[in-house]
């Protein structure tokens, strides 16, 4: 047996064995790398898709935001259109007094001021319900994530800029 164990521990078989060991080392290391490697190939890839989708997302809401702010400016100038006429003048004046005589019926201690304070308020009232501030406007605003109309510029008939005068700024000055 001695003999066995002194060539089994020879400078070199311990030499061969210690570099066959080495070599199994470095073979699982190098697997180990490139496995890593792989799925670091593939989080990346992944990471690219998503980024991918979320960008084409944004800009499909970003269309349709800008599509949807060009509506409401449509609607609004629509509905300034058809505030100028007269038919429809005549309704906006006759629901301005109606809100204004439900006002004065709950507080009149003295029918002219208090009957102008309830007009002015009347009219205030209709003016931001026109502006898109009334409170169902302001949720559904809260909500979508919608600008408001306040501020905003209009092109006029002639085809000039000019900040929007609704028609009852237009009948408050008037007045």
């Amino acid at each position: 047996m001695p003999d066995s164990l002194q060539t089994l521990f020879s400078p070199l078989n311990t030499f061969v064995m210690g570099f066959l060991l080495g070599c199994i080392f470095l073979a699982l290391a190098l697997w180990s790398h490139w496995k890593t490697k792989r799925e670091f190939k593939r989080y990346r890839s992944h990471l690219s898709d998503k980024l991918e989708l979320d960008s084409r997302q944004i800009q499909d809401l970003n269309k349709e935001r800008a599509r949807l702010a060009q509506e409401s400016e449509h609607l609004r100038l629509q509905i300034a259109r058809l505030n100028e006429r007269p038919d429809n003048k005549l309704q906006r004046d006759l629901e301005i007094m109606a809100r204004a005589e439900k006002q004065m019926m709950i507080n009149a201690p003295g029918f002219a001021p208090a009957w102008e304070m309830a007009k002015s308020q009347a009219v205030s009232q209709i003016e931001s319900e026109e502006k898109g501030m009334s409170f169902p406007q302001r949720i559904f605003r809260k909500l979508l994530g919608g600008n408001g109309g306040n501020g905003q510029q209009t092109l006029t008939e002639n085809g000039s800029s000019s900040n929007a005068e609704s028609p009852a700024e237009a009948t408050a000055s008037a007045n």
